[in-house]
């Protein structure tokens, strides 16, 4: 029995790594291939040193060079190697060769799996600090069917051998975590940062399949990896799944539009469509290489508390029934979003907003946390080709049409505005609807919660009838109310 002293406070007992890999190895059915390619085989090499393992590892590989790789999975379309599209054909291929080399005749008990990592670590000149992707395919009973998580990691430590540390301590994570976490996907994904740092690496994008996840929401993953500082950012596809950022904003043009979307209004559509004209019709703006993205913040989401999921789902829903990407982020001030773009593309990018959010940008108060205040800020934020797509707003007392030419900032701020504007980094949208500004988000969910009529027309087509849904918001015998997350 163990012993207690009085005092004792509950914590999270975490094995180490020489426990998870020998829990594995002593379980008699659990069978399967390493497959690792890039950074050495640095999760096998938890597993061979744990002991038992002979039982366990059907075969470790590491098919390094890309004309034998090539041979054994096949060559890439795009000729790349650290791709998903990579890590999925390595994990498909390995457990074919298991399946046929295994008869379950023989081995009725055993619960496949394979695990492959395809990574490129820092480079020699250290510009690329390296990234990968790293998976798992297995099984949870012996007739059961597969199972999948797959994530993509981002190395944030400059030494080429502590970045194959920690992909090896990640890796047997994983492993464990597919195995004894399962039930509990949210924190599985926590348990994947044991023994190690959010300072080593970030991961972000993850995504969970098979029968054993087929309650998980992949974007509710994704939001807790934002939630849990494993990354600044995620982005959903207009289809509503999770996509890697790189892939959406490398060497693209980027058009983002930041608001609540509590629910999406004409009057961001109209901010949407009309800035987008404006942005495509750049000089430097290929419309075939141009994303737009609509971001909602971390900061916003938590409002009104502890972030509601299910109206996370909400909104995220509607933007991506709109056609929208949209992307989650940690960042509360806008030159932190220009900064994170900044890593995948130096194309010219665009900020369409209201005049009110302007306003706030030149507010001090905002950057009192950083050393250089808000010069410094504003050196990042405008220092990179960027523009600001101002949309007017009518002064709610007066009726005055507001734009960039009248509104006032505060005082002390006035000729740092001036420059800017000067500079054409601010630039108006001329083509506006009057009729429409007097729209907001919050008055349109007061109007839906307290059931009157009229606020289907302040929303863009269609976005009414989703909202009138229960489908979409999870309710089973009931319309939509949404005073329920007021």
């Amino acid at each position: 029995m163990e012993i207690t002293i009085k005092g004792d406070k509950e914590f999270d007992d975490i094995p180490s790594l020489k426990s998870k890999a020998l829990r594995i190895n002593l379980n008699e059915n659990i069978y399967g291939t390493f497959a690792e390619i890039g950074a050495g085989q640095e999760t096998c090499r938890h597993f061979f040193r744990a002991g038992g393992a002979s039982g366990t590892i059907a075969k470790a590989m590491s098919a390094y060079d890309k004309d034998f790789s090539d041979a054994v999975y096949g060559a890439e379309e795009d000729g790349r190697y650290v791709t998903e599209a990579r890590l999925r054909k390595m994990l498909t291929h390995e457990m074919e060769l298991m399946e046929t080399r295994l008869t379950r005749e023989k081995h009725p008990n055993k619960i496949f799996f394979t695990y492959a990592n395809t990574v490129a670590t820092i480079d020699f000149a250290k510009q690329f600090k390296g990234h990968g992707w790293v998976g798992i395919k297995y099984q949870v009973e012996p007739t059961g069917g597969y199972n999948e998580i797959i994530l993509h990691l981002r190395f944030k430590e400059t030494d080429a051998r502590l970045q194959q540390e920690t992909l090896g301590v990640l890796g047997t994570n994983l492993i464990y975590g597919a195995f004894y976490k399962y039930n509990e996907p949210k924190k599985l994904l926590r348990y994947l940062y044991d023994h190690l740092d959010k300072d080593q690496l970030e991961i972000d994008t993850i995504n969970f399949s098979g029968p054993a996840f087929a309650n998980v929401d992949n974007r509710l993953m994704s939001l807790q990896l934002v939630k849990n500082g494993m990354t600044d950012a995620v982005v959903f596809g207009p289809d509503g799944t999770n996509v890697l950022p790189a892939r959406v904003f490398y060497k693209k043009n980027i058009l983002a539009l930041r608001g609540s979307f509590r629910p999406v209004t004409k009057v961001n559509m109209a901010m949407y469509e009309k800035s987008y004209e404006m942005f495509t019709k750049e000089s430097k703006v290929n419309p075939d290489k141009t994303v737009v993205v609509f971001e909602i913040t971390l900061s916003n989401l938590r409002a009104e508390g502890e972030i509601d999921e299910q109206d996370f789902i909400d909104r995220a829903d509607l933007l991506c029934s709109l056609g929208q990407s949209v992307m989650i982020s940690n960042f509360q001030e806008y030159y932190k979003v220009v900064e994170y773009f900044s890593n995948y593309t130096k194309a010219r990018m665009g900020l369409a907003m209201g005049v009110s959010n302007l306003v706030d940008i030149f507010d001090e108060k905002y950057y009192r946390h950083i050393s250089g205040g808000i010069l410094e800020a504003f050196g990042k934020l405008f220092f990179k080709d960027l523009k600001v797509y101002l949309y007017p707003m009518l002064d709610p007392e007066s009726g005055e049409l507001i734009t960039s030419e009248n509104l006032k900032v505060y005082p002390r701020m006035k000729e740092l505005y001036k420059f800017f504007k000067y500079n054409g980094k601010v630039i108006d949208i001329e083509d506006y609807d009057t009729s429409i500004m007097n729209i907001f988000s919050r008055e349109i969910l007061q109007m839906i919660s307290e059931g009157d009529l009229g606020w289907e027309a302040m929303v863009p087509e269609g976005t009414a009838d989703l909202i009138k849904d229960y489908r979409l918001f999870g309710y089973t015998r009931k319309p939509l109310t949404l005073n329920k997350r007021k």
